[in-house]
């Protein structure tokens, strides 16, 4: 019994051994990195809207209620708390759990790159439906969508790059 047990731990050693000397894909870094700092902007920008949407608004990450109107700022303040109870915290499960190589880590950073391609075509819809509604003054347009396609192909290359390499980034 205790040879079979020896036996097994060995086997558990040798197997987390292989496991920690597989080299992480070409891209892992960019897809933990720029996940990082997307996190650290939406705690600026969405976060804080909902807790000071006037300090978000002065720092850039938000638009002010002159160019959005009140229901642009409500929208803005919706999104920001569904991003801080859901998105953000689903965010920070994958990358932690990539890192450690966890299969909850994948499913929840799957998740993440699903919201991260929906919600820049939302915001990208919206202020482009809202273009000449009465007080909409936002002229932002260029940039807004700049950004927002940077991180709506950010979430289909994460999407692409976590089903290309499942098998490599999740312990066995």
């Amino acid at each position: 019994m205790i040879l079979i047990a020896i036996g097994i731990r060995l086997k558990e050693n040798m197997v987390n051994q292989i496991n920690s000397k597989i080299k992480k894909p070409s891209g892992f870094w960019l897809l933990i990195g720029f996940g990082i700092v997307l996190n650290i902007l939406y705690l600026f920008g969405q976060t804080m809207a909902v807790i000071n949407y006037d300090f978000a608004v002065s720092i850039g990450l938000q638009e002010s209620v002159n160019e959005i109107t009140e229901i642009g700022v409500a929208s803005n303040k919706g999104f920001g708390f569904a991003d801080t109870v859901i998105y953000i915290p689903l965010f920070v499960m994958g990358i932690i759990g990539l890192l450690k190589r966890s299969a909850f880590g994948l499913y929840a950073m799957f998740g993440a790159m699903a919201v991260t391609m929906y919600w820049p075509v939302v915001g990208l819809s919206m202020v482009f439906f809202a273009k000449g509604a009465p007080g909409w003054r936002f002229s932002n347009y260029t940039s807004y969508s700049i950004l927002l396609s940077i991180i709506g192909l950010y979430g289909i290359w994460g999407f692409w790059f976590l089903y290309k390499n499942r098998d490599i980034l999740v312990k066995k």
